[in-house]
């Protein structure tokens, strides 16, 4: 992993160790333009996440996280059923949607900016997340927990995504440009050695 230069965090030294994304507790969705005037917004409900964290030097930080492809939920089934299909994203062909850091940058002490490779059917290409800090707590069963929010829009084409139809107006149903939305509450396996 390639890092550089550290800068004052707001992360406590404590908070160094392994962790895992909570699914119950974090989300993962995606928004895009339906029709050229309104949002279609929906979710993955089965992903696992992983990742080391630095606290006192995050460049040496690292995550890697598995979504379910089938699992997407945009509250319609026949419209779940047309993005699982070959038209989207060929889901029995390719179960898996794959992102694995390459390298974390602190931009202020609460925004860590993360690049790596996000594998979608078989194409994988880099990508940059801004992750705001937004805290962390010990929960009622004594779990070390942290939180971070991201945000990232990409083409989907770039993937081979590329299915859409005109419309009689002018412009296309679905926008290439789609919001990639991260939430995620992390807990903590394993605290640093030592």
């Amino acid at each position: 992993m390639t890092t550089t230069s550290t800068s004052t965090t707001a992360l406590a030294e404590d908070l160094t160790g392994e962790y895992s994304i909570d699914p119950s507790h974090s989300r993962i969705g995606f928004s895009a333009r339906h029709a050229m005037v309104t949002r279609v917004r929906g979710t993955f409900n089965e992903f696992a996440g992983t990742g080391h964290l630095d606290a006192g030097d995050p460049t040496r930080s690292h995550l890697e996280l598995t979504i379910q492809a089938k699992s997407i939920d945009t509250r319609s089934a026949d419209r779940d059923a047309h993005l699982r299909g070959n038209d989207f994203f060929d889901m029995d062909t390719y179960p898996e949607i794959r992102f694995t850091s390459t390298r974390v940058e602190v931009v202020d002490p609460e925004t860590f900016r993360v690049t790596g490779d996000l594998t979608i059917k078989d194409v994988t290409r880099p990508v940059t997340i801004d992750f705001e800090y937004t805290g962390n707590a010990v929960d009622p069963f004594g779990s070390h927990r942290l939180g971070l929010e991201g945000r990232v829009r990409i083409n989907r084409k770039d993937w081979g995504v590329n299915w859409n139809a005109a419309l009689e107006a002018g412009g296309v149903l679905v926008s290439e440009k789609v919001d990639l939305e991260f939430e995620v509450s992390a807990v903590r396996s394993a605290p640093a050695d030592g």
